[in-house]
């Protein structure tokens, strides 16, 4: 498993949402769903949260070959649609990574 590394807008954003570390590489290594991030060059990963599964946990990542960063994290207050899934290429390379 690549060694994740964490930025300060990361951090900063787990403690505002109250995101403990232990979560959100549980999000990375179990999503629900995967998407193209909005930043150039990331995934976005999803899992639902809450008792009726009414809030999302999102988690932005960008991957190199030594390392994968996590560039956010936060919590949505209501349910996305699926946007445009990552080609399976893609998918199985993120997964392999882990």
């Amino acid at each position: 498993m690549k060694k994740l590394y964490w930025t300060n807008h990361s951090q900063a954003k787990m403690r505002y949402y109250r995101l403990s570390e232990q979560r959100v590489k549980r999000v990375i290594r179990n999503p629900f769903r995967v998407e193209e991030g909005i930043a150039e060059d990331t995934i976005a990963v999803m899992q639902p949260f809450g008792n009726k599964k009414d809030r999302e946990i999102w988690v932005m990542v960008a991957d190199t070959k030594e390392k994968r960063r996590v560039i956010s994290a936060w919590i949505y207050p209501g349910r996305t649609r699926a946007g445009d899934p990552l080609p399976d290429e893609i998918i199985r390379e993120f997964r392999e990574a882990l």
